[in-house]
């Protein structure tokens, strides 16, 4: 059986572990696919070590085949959840677990179903939106108004968008979860299992972090980049742009108030809390601001269909499902370098080397066009 998951490892934690052994445990005898976001992360972070040391470290702790996530769906939680729902159904997985603040699939259920059939729950959320609040706090008010829930968190939201996703195109993916044991947001360490927030913050203060990451993830820690390292780059690419709204989710009125702001803004927090409106997530501009940075335009994004597989890494196990699934799946499995399809990834390495960090930029570079799949 091969049972699905979707993470992120920004970076891989003592959670990231216990929901991993958790999973072999009930599933003994089953096989791990991974979908996970390359250098780009769902909230609109930099990864902060590079998707073959990810990869790497995953199938060290026990996954057996890892495949990227493509970076047309580092959107918000409908997006992300299409790309990679849709990639778990290739592989056939019959189950996808993930980590759930409330823990009852039921109600998670539930939610998913009246957001895609009933037309008043949309109508619900409409209104609350009107009153300029974003689209994650109207749905989570709509959620309270028409069943009496209160789902308010971000990992039970994304797994309402896995849900939905599953159930509308009638996958069959059994949706587990299992009980987050920390708050995904979280900067407050909480003990040895804590947020993967709270160990990037430690990061950037250059505090130790030995006691919250697992061992063979923390040797990949001794250098990371934060998207607070390109804030030069990113303010001098605002100033000097005329159009902004070219750039993916940037509307007429945020391209004004990041003008407005850039110029007294001296980081990239300070940026994004000067912009910050009822209707703006953080989350969300902090993905605008790093769409931005790295020139993905409206364009980039306008044809969401999946229309290739990128292999990241393998074990036995995974060679296996790879062999068995690349007969049934029409659409390219790359391996290499593919120009027509991943030329975004490498733009966006080329653009992440400008880091001071990185000594070695070439190598840098070069890793997004010549690295094959790890193989375990």
């Amino acid at each position: 059986m091969n049972i699905g998951i979707i993470c992120e490892y920004n970076p891989f934690s003592y959670g990231h572990l216990y929901h991993l052994n958790k999973i072999k445990e009930d599933f003994p005898n089953s096989n791990i696919v991974l979908v996970m976001s390359g250098n780009i992360c769902e909230r609109g972070d930099i990864s902060i070590i590079d998707k073959f040391k990810k990869a790497d470290i995953a199938l060290h702790y026990g996954v057996d085949l890892v495949i990227e996530l493509p970076i047309k769906y580092i959107q918000s939680a409908d997006f992300f959840a299409k790309g990679a729902i849709e990639i778990l159904n290739l592989f056939n997985c019959e189950k996808i677990v993930f980590g759930s603040e409330c823990n009852d699939i039921n109600i998670l259920t539930n939610i998913a179903k009246i957001q895609i059939n009933n037309k008043e729950f949309d109508i619900s959320v409409k209104k609350h939106m009107e009153t300029g609040l974003n689209y994650p706090t109207a749905l989570s008010k709509a959620i309270k108004d028409n069943l009496g829930y209160t789902i308010d968190t971000p990992n039970d939201l994304l797994g309402i968008s896995y849900i939905k996703e599953i159930i509308k195109n009638k996958y069959f993916i059994k949706p587990l979860c299992i009980k987050r044991t920390s708050d995904y947001n979280s900067k407050k360490i909480e003990g040895k299992i804590t947020s993967s927030t709270s160990i990037r913050e430690l990061l950037k203060k250059r505090k130790s972090v030995k006691k919250y990451v697992p061992k063979y993830a923390y040797k990949y820690l001794d250098n990371p980049i934060f998207i607070d390292d390109y804030y030069d780059y990113l303010k001098y690419k605002i100033i000097s742009e005329d159009n902004l709204t070219k750039y993916n989710d940037v509307s007429l009125e945020m391209e004004n108030r990041i003008k407005k702001y850039i110029i007294n803004s001296n980081t990239i927090e300070e940026l994004i809390s000067n912009v910050k409106s009822k209707r703006y997530t953080y989350n969300r501009i902090k993905r605008i601001l790093t769409y931005i940075l790295f020139s993905i335009t409206k364009d980039n994004f306008k044809n969401l269909d999946l229309n290739y597989i990128r292999v990241l890494g393998f074990n036995k196990n995974g060679r296996k499902i790879l062999n068995e699934q690349k007969k049934r799946i029409s659409i390219p499995i790359v391996t290499n370098y593919e120009k027509d399809y991943l030329y975004l990834d490498y733009r966006i390495n080329s653009i992440l080397s400008l880091n001071k960090k990185i000594i070695n930029k070439k190598e840098f570079i070069e890793k997004e066009y010549k690295n094959k799949p790890i193989i375990k």
